[in-house]
């Protein structure tokens, strides 16, 4: 148990933005620190109820009454706390804000333990819909594919490459919880491409030296749906394995490119349509 964990569960009520408990779960805000505790923030009910309902390990509650509308996820959030005996620590508005990345927080997070997201953390991908994003870097880019990933109903996410890691409070935000709704696991592209060959799950590659549009291709079935970073693109190894690759077709001399989870909402749409006819 780290210095964190074991002062937040002694305390009960910390009004100083200065106190070294506050500084502590502040610092959290640093992908660095997050891997040396093992711990991360979720921030905003909606986020801390899903996390909550996702069976994510709590250690603490935070709550700063005064900012909260102690709505229906703030309740669902105090009951599991009181249920599991966890401990709920009271902040006033300055403390909370110290701990806050939001311009207008809702009063309510929770420390959590960082979940494990090795590729052996997901369950079979055969017959379902799956969205690979390689080396995407921008924390609102994450959480919006995630929350697309969700909507869509995917049964995994995987995260290849050199990306932003899935605990840092901005994807949290940006997903609106969905990081905690769908099955995700950060993996190399080479295990990764050799689990969906394994399980028999075709690759799509989204790339715009393709020829095909995205709604000439089958995304019925296995499918692994795999997007880029805007300035790169897909790794090499991405489109050797591809079993397609589409593009989608813009107005001439409008864009060369479109935001990455924007494009990956397109295609994944086009697969549902598919997969629902």
């Amino acid at each position: 148990m780290n210095g964190v964990t074991s002062s937040l569960a002694m305390a009960r009520r910390i009004d100083s933005p200065s106190n070294p408990l506050v500084r502590a779960l502040a610092a959290l805000k640093n992908r660095r620190e997050r891997e040396h505790s093992g711990t991360f923030l979720v921030e905003g009910a909606r986020e801390a109820a899903r996390a909550v309902a996702a069976g994510i390990e709590v250690i603490t509650i935070l709550h700063a009454p005064q900012l909260s509308d102690n709505g229906p996820e703030v309740a669902r959030v105090l009951e599991h706390a009181a249920k599991h005996d966890l401990a709920v620590v009271e902040l006033s508005p300055a403390a909370f804000e110290r701990v806050s990345l939001r311009q207008h927080p809702d009063g309510l997070a929770l420390q959590a333990k960082r979940p494990y997201r090795g590729l052996d953390s997901l369950g079979a991908l055969t017959g379902g819909l799956v969205l690979v994003m390689d080396s995407v870097e921008k924390p609102g880019n994450v959480g919006a594919l995630l929350r697309t990933a969700a909507a869509v109903g995917a049964v995994a996410v995987v995260v290849t490459g050199h990306g932003t890691d899935l605990e840092n409070p901005n994807v949290v935000r940006a997903s609106q919880g969905s990081v905690f709704a769908v099955p995700v696991a950060v993996a190399e592209a080479a295990a990764t491409i050799d689990r969906l060959s394994r399980e028999e799950v075709r690759i799509v590659a989204t790339t715009p030296a393709a020829t095909a549009p995205y709604w000439a291709t089958d995304y019925r079935g296995s499918v692994a749906v795999v997007v880029g970073a805007e300035d790169i693109g897909l790794a090499p190894p991405w489109l050797a394995a591809a079993d397609a690759s589409v593009r989608i077709p813009m107005h001439a001399g409008a864009t060369d490119s479109l935001n990455v989870s924007v494009a990956a909402a397109v295609v994944l749409f086009e697969a549902v349509r598919q997969r629902s006819s």
